[in-house]
């Protein structure tokens, strides 16, 4: 038997998983002299099971009225239950996990530009070994095209010198050919020459026969 100078205030809480609030169950306070009402009358349990079921819609914690002399507890416990806060989450928690996040953030960052600068550095050793290459190509090429018009002019010198050559002989051979042909005509010029000296010669004795005996050409005679 529970005096009621010395009370025993029992405190039952029920979660319920289905319920989509804040509140994640349910306080029920009880003393000692109810706990005992409630376990020997099955009325009184009965009414607390359909309050508690009628209460799940509402997130605020519900406080189950039972009849006994400590009421006024009851329902002050009940109170400074509603009145207590729930627990905030410390703000260096969540600086600590902004932090990490930030921190994860900038080591992505210098990551990806370490990555980048690593490609670039790639990039302009594969451009730079490309053009020295073709560099040293485009040299040996201008080296061989230089060696080659050098041999070929030589050549061509070459080729200038016999032609010289053979010009001056050549120019000579028809310099002789033409003082020949020269001489050749001098000489037929002067047959011709002669040849009309003696027709005009003749010419002239028969002229002046004719003209001592007084008789005339039967016939003219042509010079050629």
């Amino acid at each position: 038997m529970i005096h009621g100078t010395f009370k025993i205030t029992i405190i039952i809480y029920i979660k319920f998983n289905n319920v989509a609030s804040s509140s994640s169950g349910f306080l029920f306070f009880f003393s000692a002299s109810a706990l005992r009402l409630c376990l020997l009358t099955p009325i009184a349990m009965a009414e607390t099971q359909v309050k508690a079921e009628t209460s799940v819609s509402s997130s605020a914690p519900v406080v189950v009225e039972v009849p006994s002399n400590d009421a006024s507890e009851t329902a002050k416990a009940a109170e400074e239950s509603k009145e207590t806060p729930e627990t905030p989450v410390p703000a260096n928690k969540l600086s600590s996990k902004g932090g990490s996040l930030d921190r994860d953030i900038a080591l992505a960052e210098l990551s990806k530009e370490k990555k980048l600068s690593y490609v670039k550095a790639w990039e302009e050793s594969k451009k730079t070994k490309a053009d020295n290459k073709a560099h040293k190509y485009i040299s040996s090429i201008a080296s061989w095209e230089n060696s080659k018009k050098a041999a070929l002019e030589a050549e061509l010198k070459k080729i200038e010198e016999k032609l010289e050559k053979k010009k001056a002989h050549y120019g000579e051979i028809m310099k002789n050919k033409i003082a020949v042909i020269h001489r050749e005509a001098q000489e037929k010029r002067a047959v011709i020459e002669a040849k009309r000296g003696e027709e005009v010669l003749k010419v002239e004795e028969m002229a002046a026969k004719y003209r001592a005996t007084g008789t005339t050409p039967k016939k003219i005679v042509g010079c050629f």
